[in-house]
């Protein structure tokens, strides 16, 4: 009840300022959970500063956001719809108010949170949303290789996967989900192109962590352009060549960014159909 309840909060348009955009605008299913845009809009069509990244999987990263200012998934879900620029409610209070005044939601939250004398809170509607977003969870035919499958990798797969560990991405890119574990600095051995966005920094005001952010998981990688938080690469040979120079300091090959793409392309899962109606 909790996760069903969760699905249809992501979908609901009405719970913005304007009633116009809900999670899934910014984290759109079909799109494996991004929105195929540089940077966000919001609403009143503002344009967000960063690039929205995938809810899918997000359950298992160490943390939320860029810049890795929400620890859990509730504490991530309660942000955009209280940022000026996103969602733009203004408070919690308002976004329980505007569920309780439908009517449409009394009998879905009575039965995901039973027992309590009122369930419609902004709390309990982030652990709705987050809920369902843990269900967000994808399958490839990396995940068969790694149980043993060594037939559900192509040649030229495994061959990019090789290339891959020798040019040393996986340092950051560790894991079950290949990121979402670390953080670590854009432009390490390069400076990155675009210095506006600062970062963890503006977290913390750390000045070790200028420039800092949340290491991106690789599932789904192929599905996900534009990438960066800044959106700053097109495509995914592009996103390749630019990792490699910026964080490695390596000037791939034509072939060896081609072997590395073809293999984050067998990243790729599904999600349930179900979960990609709005």
């Amino acid at each position: 009840a909790r996760v069903a309840l969760g699905r249809r909060l992501f979908h609901d348009k009405s719970l913005s300022a304007d009633g116009s955009v809900a999670c899934s605008s910014c984290h759109d299913l079909a799109r494996y959970g991004t929105d195929g845009l540089a940077t966000s809009v919001g609403a009143f069509g503002q344009v967000g500063p960063r690039n929205a990244p995938t809810v899918v999987n997000a359950g298992w990263q160490f943390r939320m956001f860029w810049d890795g200012r929400a620890a859990t998934l509730e504490e991530q879900a309660k942000g955009p719809i209280l940022n000026p620029g996103e969602m733009g409610m203004p408070d919690g209070d308002a976004v329980a108010a505007a569920l309780r005044a439908t009517g449409q939601y009394r009998e879905s939250f009575a039965r995901a949170f039973p027992g309590e004398k009122e369930p419609i809170t902004f709390d309990n509607y982030a652990k709705a949303i987050a809920a369902f977003e843990r269900t967000l969870v994808t399958r490839s035919r990396w995940d068969s290789f790694l149980e043993g499958d060594r037939a559900a990798l192509s040649r030229e797969e495994k061959r990019g996967l090789k290339t891959f560990l020798n040019a040393g991405c996986m340092v950051c890119h560790t894991g079950r989900l290949l990121g979402g574990a670390t953080y670590e600095r854009a432009g390490v051995v390069e400076p990155w192109p675009n210095q506006n966005d600062l970062g963890r920094y503006v977290v913390t005001r750390d000045e070790g962590d200028r420039m800092v952010f949340k290491v991106p998981t690789l599932r789904n990688v192929a599905k996900t352009a534009p990438y960066f938080h800044d959106g700053s690469a097109k495509t995914l040979d592009d996103a390749v060549r630019m990792m490699g120079r910026h964080q490695l300091g390596l000037d791939l090959s034509e072939d060896e960014t081609r072997a590395i793409v073809t293999w984050l392309e067998c990243l790729t899962g599904e999600l349930p159909p179900s979960d990609l109606v709005d």
